[in-house]
């Protein structure tokens, strides 16, 4: 395992080698030494050779509009986490200009239109950004309770969090040419789930989980080489970049809701092999192909490490392969068509299609029916092996159905997913999420929002098949077949400032565990961001 990911390690470092390489070519070009003309003309081709590259890398360069679009669709840096404020868009009131003369905002109006609570302090935060510095931070939490249905009754609150740093190295190092982005984002996350105590086996709280503790959440390189070539490496997670949701008025799409089986990606793929998920970050990297020149069409290749005890207690700042398993490569292509902002210009549609191939050795399906509460007795006399590689698949669509005429602040965006898994290891080899999110509710509320979701996960017939098997022939007494477990939630988001997100919401989960022991369940939630 450790050589396989050595050498695709050693491939994708040498392709950056290779690319870096040329891209400091570029910056020391000068004119060749047989040149035919004399020693000045000679000093002055090299002279205006140098200008001429120097002007092309000073040059704002048409890919950087592409990158902005780019990270609508397929991820980027970085992909937008739950709470955070919406983009401006033309017709919305600008951040307030007047440099901030202290700690507190010059005035409760630029208070609630600042982009962070504690807005841009002596002017501290401008001062950082134009020298490469960028930071930001959050507070996030999940409440959660079930006054019927389930095992039993329940309330759960769990919070998280986050400080974000990232370097531009052009401008932190006065470079004349890109250098690329170094991020770096830590976390820390407290209190409890509740989907223990319903059961089900997609949390409905999106925040909780990934180890109750202070982690490392991203320490990478990421660099824009040109319009057809993007690349990341470090420690980071799969969640980022595939399979990911598209990006709307600068906002996570599918974090618009609390169900932790609709936010951050279609979770079963995390149940059916080494993807790694927020807030995990594993040693990997990826790179991106544009091969048009744009951001319409992408080609993506990673590798990443698998490691099943990297969201332990004890492992937040784990960083090494001590514990990995396998290597996690996923593919995934993409179509993207959209405007500038969400604004503007042609409504925003994008289809992403991918795959996987994971290289761990890992049980059978039979050998993981703990998941539905099955317990290990009930595998005696099953076909149990151990299988070296599992694969899966992905199909993504989103698209703005409509964008107001009167405000085009507010308009509507659809999404929908199907994932699908190894039949021989897959918890969940089949998976659906959609979702729909207005955004605007009222004239004078633009940037509030409301949104309904739902997601189905289909149980793996093998073990439903099994079980039954168990219950025709007297062995299966006290055990339950499990099928499918679905959920709905609908929520509004309230933002009384740009900075600050109260949003109450309901859902209702049928057959919680995928299985018909328990009465479906209604839950009341609150979610509730803070952004620095």
């Amino acid at each position: 395992m450790c050589g396989i990911w050595q050498k695709a390690n050693a491939a994708m470092a040498g392709a950056i080698c290779v690319l870096l390489s040329c891209h400091g070519a570029l910056a020391h070009t000068t004119a060749p030494d047989d040149s035919p003309h004399n020693g000045a003309d000679i000093a002055t081709n090299t002279a205006a050779a140098e200008a001429e590259v120097r002007a092309v890398l000073l040059k704002p360069s048409p890919h950087e509009h592409v990158t902005q679009d780019e990270e609508k669709a397929f991820g980027s840096m970085p992909l937008p986490i739950p709470g955070d404020a919406f983009s401006r868009g033309a017709v919305e009131e600008p951040a307030p200009t007047a440099r901030q003369k202290g700690l507190l905002p010059n005035s409760w109006h630029d208070f609630i239109n600042q982009d962070g609570f504690f807005g841009d302090p002596w002017g501290a935060r401008t001062w950082l950004s134009d020298h490469g510095v960028s930071v930001s931070g959050r507070y996030f939490s999940d409440s959660a309770g079930n006054p019927f249905g389930g095992k039993s009754r329940a309330a759960r609150y769990a919070d998280e969090e986050a400080l974000s740093i990232d370097f531009d190295l052009k401008k932190l190092a006065g470079l004349e040419f890109n250098a690329g982005v170094l991020h770096f984002l830590t976390l820390a996350r407290q209190g409890a789930g509740l989907g223990n105590t319903l059961p089900v086996i997609n949390s409905p709280m999106e925040i909780y989980g990934a180890g109750e503790t202070m982690r490392l959440g991203r320490l990478s390189w990421e660099m824009h080489w040109n319009h057809y070539v993007q690349t990341e490496i470090g420690e980071i997670n799969t969640e980022n970049d595939f399979e990911q949701s598209s990006t709307y008025w600068g906002a996570n799409l599918y974090c618009q809701f609390q169900n932790n089986g609709i936010c951050g990606m279609p979770q079963s793929i995390a149940m059916n092999s080494g993807y790694g998920f927020y807030p995990t970050a594993h040693p990997g990297a990826w790179v991106k192909f544009f091969p048009a020149g744009n951001d319409h069409y992408l080609v993506q290749f990673g590798v990443y490490s698998v490691d099943p005890t990297i969201s332990g207690v004890r492992n937040g700042w784990k960083m090494n392969l001590h514990g990995a398993t396998g290597t996690f490569l996923p593919f995934q292509l993409g179509w993207h068509q959209g405007g500038e902002d969400d604004y503007s210009g042609p409504l925003q549609t994008n289809v992403k299609v991918g795959g996987y191939w994971d290289t761990s050795e890992v049980k059978n399906v039979y050998g993981q029916m703990g998941t539905y509460g099955i317990p290990p007795s009930a595998a005696e006399g099953a076909p149990l092996t151990k299988v070296r590689g599992r694969f899966g698949g992905w199909f993504q669509f989103d698209r703005m159905l409509q964008r107001d005429e009167a405000d085009p602040h507010r308009g509507t965006a659809f999404f929908g997913s199907f994932t699908w898994g190894d039949p021989r290891t897959a918890i969940a080899p089949y998976y659906m999420t959609a979702g729909i999110t207005r955004k605007g509710t009222f004239a004078s509320r633009p940037d509030d929002t409301i949104s309904l979701g739902m997601k189905v996960l289909w149980a793996n017939p093998k073990v439903t098949h099994w079980i039954q098997h168990l219950q025709r022939s007297g062995r299966g007494a006290g055990l339950y077949a499990p099928h499918s477990e679905e959920a709905i939630e609908l929520n509004y988001g309230y933002r009384p400032a740009r900075w600050l997100l109260l949003r109450p919401g309901l859902q209702y989960l049928w057959n919680p565990g995928a299985i018909k022991r328990y009465k479906d369940a209604m839950l009341i939630d609150l979610e509730t961001a803070i952004a620095f």
